[in-house]
């Protein structure tokens, strides 16, 4: 192996264990297709598309050449009081392909950006209809929505919370729907757990009253958490209470977009149209950084309304949004995906990766497997007094195989790019397999 040319100490990783990892570094130096290269000189086939946001796969040439055409034409150009084309273009695609009058973009720079975007969206509008009072933002237990303040306190996952102290106070959550008694090994979305939606309005509603609550924000299919896919019904019927009483539903679709379903978004999949969706990740192929929040005409004609004629109706917004390069970037995704119909193809490929991962199912400490369209996610049986420890050797043990998959608590978490072929499938679920018996001896 080559000697690195830099040191480890200074950089402070994110979600990281940076003592475990600087004292036995597993680097990546560059990727093609459905492989990362380590710095090793391995071969290392990607089982979560990066963080869930390589859709097309790694370095795609059609991909590249727009990002390094456009560095060299304009690298920047303000966005406050002044435009440059790419984010019109972007804007005006995101709105032919998502679904009802989802027709207004707000570009962000991340999940995390968009979905504190969103929420402050969500705060305005009511405002700008004289219900100001409407404060309350509800979320979901086992929800995450990024690491920004607003993100954390809809959030539900106790460690992204618990060092911060007091966060938003206006905010409650609805109880997520996991449950291994009645929904264990469900192939797409369970049978059971509808009803969980109504809690929201017979004990949150009940609690804090419509006129006081903003808005829900949901992800349609949990994906950092591990994996939980919507019962069928239940977003339905969190449509129905939402309209009922006026409050807003956010779909964070970060994860749930571009294809990772079979279908382009999971508002399209599951036949809700959402008042906000935020999304990103693989609106760039992963890679530059951007993120957009949409949303539905009555909200931006709301907020147009209601300011003065030439007065700016939102403040809000970042140095960097809709950034030349992450506009080429994201035309440029959004090409590939169609024309190479990799919405299509997770489609067609997702019954064969269902039955691959539920083959998992009887092997040593797998306590469920739980799938829909190319996500997966295999829970296994935590070792007592050592949570998270057992997924994470899996995770380690299949890296040394040539396999990268991501863990979450004892969960494993797969989400392929759209361009997995069959084998690879058989590759990514047979390494897992053969780790997991592995382990059990």
């Amino acid at each position: 192996m080559k000697p690195r040319d830099y040191d480890l100490d200074a950089f402070w990783m994110p979600f990281t264990a940076n003592r475990q990892f600087k004292s036995a570094p597993r680097i990546l130096t560059s990727a093609k297709d459905m492989h990362f290269m380590t710095e090793d000189g391995r071969k290392v086939l990607d089982g979560t598309a990066g963080l869930w946001c390589v859709n097309a796969g790694h370095c795609r040439p059609k991909i590249t050449a727009a990002i390094q055409k456009q560095a060299g034409e304009l690298d920047y150009g303000p966005i406050f009081q002044m435009g440059h084309p790419g984010p019109f273009q972007v804007a005006e695609r995101l709105k032919q392909m998502l679904p009802g009058d989802l027709d207004y973009s707000f570009f962000t720079n991340s999940g995390s950006e968009s979905v504190d975007t969103a929420l402050k969206i969500a705060l305005a509008y009511h405002r700008a209809r004289g219900d100001g009072q409407r404060r309350y933002l509800i979320g979901r237990e086992r929800g995450y929505h990024g690491a920004n303040f607003g993100g954390i306190s809809v959030g539900g996952i106790p460690a992204n919370r618990k060092a911060f102290g007091n966060l938003l106070s206006t905010v409650d959550h609805l109880p997520h729907t996991h449950n291994l008694e009645h929904n264990s090994y469900s192939r797409g979305q369970p049978e059971w757990g509808a009803h969980l939606a109504d809690d929201l309005e017979t004990r949150i509603v009940a609690l804090h009253d419509a006129s006081n609550i903003a808005a829900v924000i949901v992800e349609p299919l949990a994906g950092s958490t591990g994996v939980l896919v919507p019962p069928k019904g239940y977003l339905e019927r969190l449509r129905a209470i939402c309209d009922k009483h006026g409050i807003l539903l956010i779909f964070d679709e970060v994860i749930t977009g571009f294809g990772r379903l079979g279908s382009p978004f999971g508002a399209e999949l599951f036949g809700v149209v959402p008042d906000i969706i935020c999304l990103a990740k693989g609106i760039t192929n992963g890679t530059v950084p951007m993120g957009a929040v949409v949303v539905r005409k009555p909200v931006y004609d709301a907020l147009m309304n209601a300011a003065p004629e030439n007065t700016i109706e939102l403040f809000h917004g970042y140095t960097y949004s809709g950034h030349p390069l992450a506009c080429a970037a994201a035309l440029a995704s959004l090409d590939v995906f169609k024309e190479e119909k990799l919405f299509d193809r997770a489609a067609e490929l997702a019954p064969y990766f269902q039955d691959a991962v539920h083959s998992l199912a009887e092997l040593p400490h797998v306590a469920d497997v739980r799938n829909l369209g190319l996500v997966a996610g295999i829970e296994l049986e935590s070792i007592p007094g050592k949570p998270t420890s057992r997924a994470f050797d899996v995770f380690l043990r299949c890296l040394e195989k040539g396999v990268l998959i991501r863990t979450t608590g004892d969960i494993i978490a797969l989400s392929p790019p759209l361009i997995i072929s069959k084998a690879q499938i058989d590759e990514l679920v047979g390494t897992i397999a053969g780790v997991l018996r592995d382990t059990a001896r």
